[in-house]
């Protein structure tokens, strides 16, 4: 394709409004295929066919080749030596390194919430956690996930400490990821979502703590199941 037709393709037909141009389309590409890998509907070893992403997004190779960079960068894909793109396989024990640190991090994330939470975030946590429990009893897997990672979002924004929450951004899809597929085996799921009422009942007593503690629990929880997980 040459550069013109590239244009053309890239701006479509006067469709992509003047404010949706090459950084738009490649933030929304990259969250497009972020969520498809965290819900498992791209497993780990699938391949990325560049082609293909771009007739399903709808969308050029610039905008996908710079999501698959992003994604590169979050250990979400491997940029192999062929130019060729695969979800990144999960690794047990690589895995519980990494659970033992975001579960210090987002346990540290709690603690402070707890000293600066307001009754009305309490009650907006607590309206979160009400339509969780409403998607587990509709077996809604994937609304759970999203309102599940708004819950520890709003904790580690409540803790209001940006260094925690810099580590926090750049630690976050890798655990999502592993955690969504923790979340296939049923047991693990309801399991997942008692400690979610267990933790809240302490959030709202302001116990920071225990909330840490449970917090760490939570994460290190999900390690058994992930153990399973095909690498």
């Amino acid at each position: 394709m040459d550069k013109d037709a590239e244009i053309v393709d890239f701006v479509g037909d006067g469709a992509v409004p003047a404010g949706r141009r090459k950084g738009q389309l490649h933030t929304e590409a990259a969250g497009r295929l972020r969520s498809m890998i965290l819900s498992g509907e791209l497993p780990p070893g699938s391949r990325m066919r560049e082609l293909q992403l771009c007739e399903q997004l709808g969308v050029s190779r610039t905008p996908v080749r710079e999501a698959l960079r992003t994604l590169a960068a979050e250990g979400l894909v491997d940029l192999l030596p062929n130019r060729s793109v695969v979800v990144s396989q999960l690794h047990a024990p690589d895995l519980e390194h990494l659970f033992v640190v975001f579960g210090a991090v987002e346990g540290l994330a709690a603690e402070l919430a707890c000293q600066r939470i307001t009754e009305a975030e309490i009650a907006e946590i607590g309206r979160l956690l009400a339509e969780m429990v409403d998607c587990h009893a509709r077996k809604e897997r994937a609304p759970y996930m999203r309102i599940n990672q708004q819950i520890h979002q709003r904790t580690v924004e409540i803790a209001a400490n940006p260094v925690l929450h810099s580590v926090w951004q750049s630690l976050v899809p890798r655990v999502e990821r592993a955690r969504a597929l923790a979340n296939l085996d049923t047991g693990r799921w309801t399991s997942a979502l008692f400690e979610h009422t267990k933790m809240f009942t302490v959030l709202a007593a302001r116990d920071g703590k225990q909330l840490a503690q449970l917090t760490r629990e939570h994460f290190l929880n999900s390690l058994p199941f992930l153990q399973k997980a095909p690498e």
